[in-house]
């Protein structure tokens, strides 16, 4: 990773350094603390760090109209601006708030959404109105052409195109072979913890094997629906080859097609 895509990370009080150190841990990163030189106004000391360019992704935890003011007369256009990232000091949300598609502030949510258990907010239009939510669970290594395969499978007619996130369970988080088919398709891959989707028992049908090495009654359409929590599961899991699939509905965006 070069400097430039190195996130600067900006906790507005001391009080979010711990979430913000948390995030520099998995994700790298510098960790500015403006706190230390209070005679500073805060504002001016992060248009200094943005205006140097060093950062084409920055994530600011604090309160939305803080960070509204901090790039108040800084922001261009979508092809040059960095990617802006708001998370709350609470760690409840993750907002793509600047250049979200063009500067990759809307993968970046996720990511910053799987670090810290958010939820990843995204509202450009390319992302937002694709309905389906696809829960996956597979096999350890298997590889991209098996969860492409069953993805097919499960889409059974519907289209890569209208999927607007992948979810799977913080075990299965950095298996090679939905890491590379989420790349490959450029759909984001969101992450519950195993304690999340523990508490919440929606399985059609338990599986014995995942009872046994997950600990879980299943993991694609747990996933699945609480990724989309006004979701119908259309397409009850899935399997084949190691690989198992389930697919749901955003209802919010209208009848099932």
């Amino acid at each position: 990773m070069n400097e430039e895509q190195v996130p600067g990370i900006w906790p507005v009080r001391a009080e979010g350094e711990a979430l913000a150190l948390q995030l520099q841990a998995k994700l790298g990163g510098t960790l500015y603390r403006p706190w230390l030189q209070a005679e500073l106004p805060q504002k001016s000391q992060f248009a200094a760090a943005y205006r140097i360019g060093r950062h084409h992704q920055w994530i600011i935890l604090g309160a939305a109209g803080i960070a509204l003011r901090f790039l108040s007369g800084m922001i261009k256009d979508k092809y040059t601006d960095p990617a802006v990232v708001l998370l709350d000091e609470a760690g409840r949300f993750a907002v793509s708030l600047l250049a979200g598609h063009e500067g990759g502030a809307n993968r970046l949510a996720y990511r910053v959404a799987n670090v810290v258990g958010a939820v990843p907010v995204v509202t450009t239009a390319t992302e937002a109105l694709k309905p389906l939510v696809l829960g996956i669970g597979c096999r350890k290594d298997v590889p991209v052409d098996r969860i492409e395969a069953a993805v097919l499978l499960a889409l059974n007619g519907y289209s890569l195109n209208q999927v607007r996130e992948i979810a799977t369970v913080d075990l299965k988080a950095d298996e090679p072979g939905l890491q590379a088919f989420c790349a490959a398709h450029d759909i984001p891959l969101r992450v519950f913890s195993h304690a999340t989707l523990a508490a919440r028992a929606w399985c059609g049908k338990p599986s014995e094997w995942v009872r046994k090495n997950i600990n879980l009654d299943g993991v694609c359409e747990p996933c699945a629906l609480v990724a989309c929590a006004r979701g119908k599961l259309i397409v009850p899991k899935t399997t084949l080859d190691g690989v198992a699939v389930a697919v749901v509905w955003d209802m919010d965006e209208g009848e099932v097609a």
